[in-house]
């Protein structure tokens, strides 16, 4: 069990992170030119990087706090946060007309859940 959450958190981590460096540090324009990124276009240049940076955190903060032993804690509450944010990317693909987005998220969103529970439940960080 413990195996199977380090690599759902891995796999999550390696999600967030290349979402997180896309809307960080590529042009709004050419996300919104890309299938699933349309609704870049009607957001703006700040909303867009803050969720990158948002993403970036949650790559850290889904893997490093465990490895380093210092508040592991913050592995499941990270997982807790990528469930909320999918669900606002499920409600925002599903106004676009983006049904195969939407079930992407909520595969990304049942691997989440699945590390917060397995953390904060069978398989907590033990000091």
């Amino acid at each position: 069990m413990d195996l199977a959450l380090w690599i759902a958190a891995g796999l999550l981590a390696a999600v967030a992170l290349a979402g997180g460096i896309t809307k960080t540090f590529v042009p709004k324009q050419k996300l919104a030119a890309h299938n699933g990124g349309g609704w870049t276009g009607d957001a703006s240049v700040g909303f867009v990087k803050t969720l990158g940076v948002l993403e970036l955190l949650a790559a850290i903060g889904l893997i490093l706090p465990a490895v380093l032993d210092i508040a592991p804690v913050l592995v499941p509450v990270t997982a807790i946060c990528w469930v909320l944010l999918m669900i606002g990317a499920m409600v925002t693909h599903l106004r676009y007309g983006e049904a195969r987005f939407i079930v992407l998220n909520l595969i990304y969103l049942a691997i989440a859940a699945f590390v917060a529970w397995g953390r904060l439940g069978p398989e907590p960080f033990s000091g």
